[in-house]
């Protein structure tokens, strides 16, 4: 599957006044190691630049993680001790190459499935909707 995300942080650096919502932090701030931002290395995500956004009348900034060959996705019905209620999203799991991966603060966009199974032809009876030939009895629930 490809999953496409947004994820969410605090600003990094002092907000400019001559900044506004949209700007991108100095690359310096956004060009982080995967290693360091993650606690791994994610290459294999198809990331873009932070951009800064508003959220409840603050800054924050946001960006749109792309992850190809997922297998499950989860999102957890409480907060993690890593999700922080002053931001959009939470924390998502996903399995990829067997593995587990986690991403903070992260909103899902859309799951797609890369190879859907083939549809059953229109008019095409399926194993489940096989009914011809059977016969109802008082003794059958």
């Amino acid at each position: 599957m490809l999953v496409h995300l947004q994820q969410y942080k605090h600003e990094e650096v002092q907000f400019d006044d001559n900044r506004t919502t949209g700007e991108s932090q100095t690359e310096d701030t956004l060009d982080k190691d995967s290693e360091e931002y993650f606690g791994e290395n994610v290459d294999r995500f198809d990331v873009v630049t932070w951009e800064t956004i508003e959220h409840d009348g603050d800054p924050i900034q946001r960006r749109d993680v792309t992850i190809d060959g997922v297998t499950a996705v989860t999102v957890p019905k409480q907060p993690t001790d890593e999700d922080d209620p002053d931001l959009p999203g939470k924390t998502i799991q996903f399995r990829v190459d067997g593995g587990v991966e986690h991403l903070e603060q992260a909103e899902i966009v859309e799951v797609q499935d890369e190879e859907p199974a083939e549809p059953a032809a229109e008019g095409e009876i399926t194993q489940e909707d096989d009914t011809r030939g059977k016969i109802a009895t008082d003794d059958e629930p």
